[in-house]
């Protein structure tokens, strides 16, 4: 992992410790949100993980919180994180970060929430997917408004302000949340 992911992740625990904001987090003790739920944590803020029985039974959670939740799947952590959680940004990763950050941005497209989505683009990892995004606006595969579910930032602050000024737009809910 290059230096300048673990410094941003860290400088975001930082941010949300100054802020006041709790870390709501998929429970692992591993990787960038391992680094940031450590600062939250030693910083005396308060931290929740989310973790399904599976990945905690591999030794890859967090079990030093105070509050770690322990779900039966990866659906139902999702379906938890977006019960608890006031907005979600996502750091670079790989496949699981990508595919639950595309649900994320999914439910929010079908009304499903209103809360705010961003990416931490550090050391610009998340501009072919942000092109990708402008792409299918572009092609006609996503709807202008759509695109703006979106919002990116390579500075924690920054993507925090963004995120505190957030207004959700205005989509027609395709799916009853009682659905979802």
């Amino acid at each position: 992992m290059r230096p300048a992911y673990a410094d941003a992740a860290k400088a975001l625990g930082l941010e949300l410790i100054a802020r006041g904001i709790g870390l709501v987090y998929g429970g692992g003790g591993v990787g960038l949100m391992g680094r940031i739920s450590e600062t939250v944590k030693n910083g005396g803020g308060e931290v929740i993980g989310i973790i399904p029985k599976t990945l905690l039974v591999r030794e890859v959670g967090r079990v030093d919180l105070a509050e770690l939740r322990v779900v039966r799947s990866m659906h139902d952590r999702k379906a938890m994180m977006v019960e608890l959680s006031d907005g979600f940004i996502a750091l670079p990763g790989g496949f699981g970060t990508f595919e639950e950050f595309c649900e994320i941005v999914t439910w929010a497209q079908l009304g499903l929430h209103g809360k705010p989505v961003g990416l931490l683009n550090i050391e610009n990892y998340f501009d072919p997917l942000i092109e990708q995004f402008n792409r299918a606006v572009s092609e006609d595969f996503a709807y202008p408004e759509n695109r703006n579910l979106v919002l990116h930032e390579t500075d924690p602050g920054l993507l925090l302000d963004l995120m505190a000024q957030y207004e959700p737009p205005e989509v027609e809910q395709w799916i009853d949340s009682d659905e979802a």
